[in-house]
């Protein structure tokens, strides 16, 4: 009987989880961000305790599973809203290499040190430093690597300068430009910030996503 009780328990907690993860959306697993991740944990161990110890009701399981659904989806929606929330939750990517030139000052903050990055561009098929034109460490812990291009021209790194209506601080600081500078590239374009999807930097000039066109 009781191998019966865990083997339904543990049939229904299998389609129920599968309902969970389909309402909070599509992801990799590294792609999580630290709250995608922290709920993933913590469910997993509350279906192994209510597996395990069926003498309990299965909705002392299921009761914090869906609190935690909850407040997933709550976070993931402030997040899209707020580009300032999302920011603290999940951080912005880290340029470490620019131009061919390792950015140690942020691999001290990120507390990333140089046998990572030697690891992660050999995994990438890179044999040196050297090879490397731009490495960013994305907020999922990967790092994208841009290779010199054959000719070993340099090419500018389109850098987000506006996302959601929200100007990019940190963008500006590694440009050494400031917030009246992208008021006065919009100024130029007669657009509003407000009506602003997305905005980079390149090539001397600031391209702009408004209402799904490129300006």
């Amino acid at each position: 009987m009781d191998i019966l009780l865990i083997f339904v328990r543990t049939i229904f907690f299998y389609f129920f989880i599968f309902i969970v993860y389909r309402i909070m959306g599509k992801r990799e697993v590294g792609q999580l961000g630290i709250i995608d991740l922290i709920v993933s944990i913590l469910i997993a161990e509350l279906v192994v305790i209510s597996i395990e110890d069926y003498d309990n009701n299965i909705f002392m399981s299921v009761v914090p599973i869906l609190t935690l659904l909850f407040l997933q989806v709550t976070l993931a929606f402030l997040s899209l809203r707020k580009p300032k929330f999302r920011i603290f939750l999940d951080g912005n990517p880290s340029i470490m290499i620019q131009d061919g030139r390792v950015n140690y000052k942020e691999m001290t903050r990120q507390k990333y040190n140089l046998d990572d990055l030697l690891v992660q561009l050999r995994e990438k098929g890179y044999r040196s430093i050297e090879e490397v034109e731009y490495a960013i460490l994305e907020n999922s812990g990967s790092l994208s690597v841009f290779p010199y291009p054959k000719d070993r021209k340099k090419t500018p790194l389109p850098l987000p300068i506006i996302l959601d209506s929200q100007i990019q601080e940190d963008t500006l600081k590694i440009m050494h430009k400031d917030k009246n500078w992208v008021y006065q590239m919009l100024e130029k374009k007669n657009i509003q910030i407000e009506d602003v999807f997305y905005a980079f930097y390149k090539d001397n000039n600031i391209f702009i996503i408004k209402d799904s066109e490129l300006i």
